[in-house]
């Protein structure tokens, strides 16, 4: 067998990798107005806040699709047209393919299974595409532990996939929306977990709040800054 030694500091040139969740009407879609040369896979049809961006999307529906819009990406004529990929968003998708797995398979218990190996598969997917950037957006689920606190963390259908989602990705923020002491509204990303919310910087590079700008983070993660 032939070796290909690579080094580590070559990593970041195969993109970054990033999940953002947070609240209905965080602006979480905005976000990818702000990748560099982006396509949307969208599953939620909620574009209108980033109309005036002109961005390309492809809108997916059935796993059918979803497969479509990777194979264009991976294989097809949208290789190479694009720095980033947005999957807008995962909970939708999980939403989609749980649909398509009670469709097929009429035991409750199997089907949840089966979107578990089948989510899996296309976060794997789309995350390995080569040399582009991706984003992938989710809801929030609001959990509490024992003590009673309150607990966030990227929402998806099925306990088991939703346990599992930060572990495939290089960056996990969460969008939060606050009042600053004079009630003003601000946005931020949020990269480091404060045993209350889920989030993560494997770079090391990011401070605990940036701003929501994912092109700036992905440079910033990948030491270009």
């Amino acid at each position: 067998m032939a070796i290909n030694l690579r080094r580590t500091s070559d990593v970041h040139t195969h993109g970054i990798k990033a999940l953002v969740y947070g609240q209905a009407g965080a602006g979480k879609t905005t976000l990818a107005a702000t990748m560099p040369n982006p396509v949307i896979i969208s599953a939620e049809g909620g574009l209108l806040s980033i109309q005036d961006a002109d961005l390309p999307y492809i809108e997916v529906s059935t796993m059918d699709e979803l497969k479509e819009a990777h194979e264009w990406l991976a294989n097809g004529e949208g290789k190479g047209q694009f720095d980033s990929v947005v999957l807008d968003s995962l909970s939708e998708i999980g939403e989609v393919v749980l649909a398509h797995e009670k469709e097929v398979n009429k035991d409750g218990r199997a089907a949840y299974g089966e979107l578990a190996v089948q989510m899996q598969s296309l976060i794997r997917a789309f995350r390995d595409l080569p040399g582009v950037n991706v984003l992938m957006t989710a809801k929030v689920e609001k959990s509490q532990d024992e003590s009673g606190r309150m607990l966030w963390s990227p929402s998806m259908p099925g306990s088991k996939v939703a346990q599992q989602l930060p572990y495939f990705f290089d960056e996990v923020l969460a969008l939060r929306v606050e009042k600053d002491p004079d009630g003003a509204t601000q946005r931020a990303l949020m990269c480091d977990s404060d045993g209350l919310w889920t989030a993560k910087d494997r770079s090391n590079r990011l401070a605990t709040w940036e701003a929501p700008d994912m092109g700036a983070v992905i440079r910033k993660a990948g030491g270009q800054e």
